[in-house]
């Protein structure tokens, strides 16, 4: 098996802890324990033991899960170390040498690295910028065919924020279902919009489906390292038969404190799309004062924003360059197969995005200068 680099995750693993402002990140600035447990919660966390826990994840955390997918019981859900975890033990269970994947990109890349790793084919179907990064039902129509074993969604979408319309779930669902095809639906981001209603599920849509989720993103919790699949009863076996060679159980206090913030859940997305919609403003007026140099639609989900920009140099390169010049980490659209663009991340803290900003504009001064 030959497993490509992940070049994001490295990139952001090794600079994101020694940049003065990293503006790679795709989440909120993270929630801590006391905001979980209360100025009164320690000891809860102090006094619990520190054997080894249910490997597919605490009854208790599995059903509070499922409560979020009606008709979903516990039986329904595995839980995972991250939804990196749940992307793996997914593509693992599904995909086998041979077979055609359809994956709709741009796209968080681990999936079609690890599929690639496993011996399939990537099929693309590229999201319309001019249409706000939706899909055109034909061009996925035409990618489907006998081949096909799994579609492959991130719905909110990374790195773009766009979300699918009902229209394009539905063109998804019935090309599946054309060719017994399985759908995984990455939802991430589902639970972090910046405007309109939470983003509708995968879930219930269609029976040879997993949809894949976490604590990290819409929840501001990526240290708990807490995922989830939520499948078909036989088929989530099978996956967490898959955890037993990997990480066999999710951190004790992991679970402890994602059952905690899943009882919480709604105070704790409001937090998060409090900071998108008061974020947002400062980057999308920043990009609008430069139309010449940058494009955007604006995301509606996620806190990140795929910008276009028109200065004459590779990705990589332009993202090296403000890393050694102005310590500012953003992430290369080379690393979403697309060069041209940058993914920019606004869920830090508002003064810490001001400066990040204008170290880039630093940046551009000096080159235009």
């Amino acid at each position: 098996m030959h497993i490509e680099p992940f070049a994001m995750e490295r990139w952001q693993s090794e600079w994101e802890h020694s940049v003065s402002h990293n503006l790679s990140e795709s989440g909120v600035h993270s929630m801590r324990v006391r905001e979980l447990l209360g100025d009164d919660g320690a000891e809860e966390l102090l006094t619990h033991g520190l054997g080894y826990g249910t490997s597919n994840g605490s009854d208790e955390l599995r059903t509070a899960i499922a409560r979020l997918y009606p008709g979903a019981t516990n039986e329904n859900v595995v839980v995972t170390n991250g939804s990196a975890e749940a992307n793996f033990v997914s593509a693992w269970r599904l995909v086998e040498p041979g077979d055609e994947v359809v994956i709709l990109l741009p796209n968080y890349m681990q999936l079609p690295g690890t599929v690639r790793a496993l011996g399939a084919k990537v099929v693309p179907v590229p999201l319309i910028e001019e249409r706000g990064w939706s899909l055109d039902p034909d061009t996925l129509r035409r990618a489907v065919g006998p081949a096909t074993r799994l579609i492959a969604v991130c719905n909110p979408n990374n790195p773009t924020g766009a979300i699918l319309s009902e229209v394009d779930m539905r063109a998804i669902v019935e090309a599946a279902g054309r060719h017994g095809s399985w759908i995984l639906a990455d939802e991430i981001y589902r639970g972090a919009e910046r405007e309109g209603p939470e983003t509708p599920t995968f879930w219930g849509r269609y029976d040879r489906l997993l949809v894949n989720c976490g604590l990290s993103k819409a929840y501001g919790l990526p240290g708990l390292r807490i995922g989830w699949v939520v499948g078909p009863s036989k088929a989530v076996g099978e996956l967490w038969s898959r955890k037993d060679y990997t990480s066999i159980f999710p951190s004790i206090l992991s679970d402890l404190l994602a059952r905690r913030a899943l009882a919480m859940r709604d105070r704790i997305l409001e937090r998060t799309r409090g900071i998108l919609r008061a974020n947002y403003p400062t980057l999308g007026t920043w990009l609008a004062a430069r139309p010449g140099r940058f494009r955007v639609v604006p995301p509606r989900a996620g806190a990140i924003a795929y910008v276009h920009y028109s200065m004459p140099i590779n990705s990589t390169e332009l993202v090296t360059r403000l890393k050694d010049e102005e310590s500012v980490l953003l992430v290369a659209g080379d690393h979403f197969g697309m060069d041209g663009y940058l993914r920019i991340g606004f869920g830090n803290e508002p003064e810490d995005l001001k400066k990040g900003l204008a170290r880039i504009d630093s940046f551009f001064g000096r080159r235009s200068s």
